[in-house]
């Protein structure tokens, strides 16, 4: 028997609550259309956005009845005071309900489980023994660190960054020597800098996260790690695909990553 959209949702729920969502995300049901009952028909995605949805009606004009987007970034922030034609929330809200597509998000408390975000890095580095940064339950929380074995020099770690997660740009600290040798890395997917703090007493010389501002490197460089940005979407999107993984073993009768998820940014030259 096919897995019910309803009993999907309760599988990831056992797995990421949104109860250890943080005060000021947005996790669970973005719109629920009255689809708990039909079988999971699941496009997985970084963000919900109107490509996204058009991928969504574009499978099923093809007839994979797609019913939910399942999303890592909230489509809704702040509450809504107004749904509208041409604007990008109210267009995806209005269009989920027209064409009965529900969107569920699994945010910041993705983030923290076994194969979310920062667990899935430390997976693609090859981490020896990762742990949280910063553990909020027994065995998870934000980030993870672990020893990189064998030792690898600052250059070749970046070049392992590149073939793996395949960054349009990559950004490191400055002055650091490319040929200093790096035992042990600390990752975590999406904005990360704000954790600095917590990385440094790890006993990691170099962090690879994303967002990361101008004087956020310099407090790197003071702290003696070596801050790598890999980009948003690069250091998240491989979660979204280790996820479509799960909800198939988990039965859904179909699930794809989305190709029409965007990076939103494009470097000159």
């Amino acid at each position: 028997m096919a897995l019910a959209i309803a009993d999907l949702i309760s599988k990831l729920e056992a797995w990421a609550d949104p109860v250890w969502q943080e005060s000021w995300d947005n996790c669970g049901w973005q719109v629920q259309p009255g689809i708990l009952d039909q079988p999971a028909h699941v496009l997985v995605c970084l963000t919900p956005t109107r490509l996204v949805m058009a991928e969504a009606l574009r499978l099923r004009e093809q007839g994979t009845m797609v019913n939910l987007i399942l999303a890592h970034h909230p489509l809704i922030f702040s509450p809504l005071k107004a749904i509208t034609q041409g604007d990008p929330v109210g267009d995806m809200v209005r269009q989920a309900i027209t064409h009965g597509i529900g969107i569920y998000t699994a945010h910041t408390n993705f983030d923290q489980v076994q194969d979310g975000t920062a667990d899935l890095l430390a997976q693609v580095l090859r981490l020896q023994n990762p742990e949280p940064v910063v553990p909020t339950q027994p065995g998870i929380g934000y980030g993870r660190v672990g020893g990189l074995h064998p030792a690898l020099s600052l250059q070749s770690l970046l070049d392992l960054i590149q073939a793996k997660l395949a960054p349009p740009q990559l950004i490191y600290s400055p002055a650091a020597n490319l040929n200093q040798t790096i035992s042990r890395v600390a990752v975590l997917g999406g904005s990360g800098a704000s954790f600095m703090g917590a990385v440094a007493k790890t006993g990691a010389q170099a962090y690879l996260t994303s967002d990361c501002k101008f004087h956020q490197f310099q407090e790197g460089r003071d702290r003696n790690l070596v801050l790598i940005d890999a980009g948003h979407y690069a250091t998240e999107r491989p979660a979204c695909a280790r996820l479509v993984e799960i909800v198939a073993g988990w039965g859904a009768e179909w699930a794809q990553l989305s190709t029409q998820d965007e990076d939103f940014r494009q470097f000159w030259g």
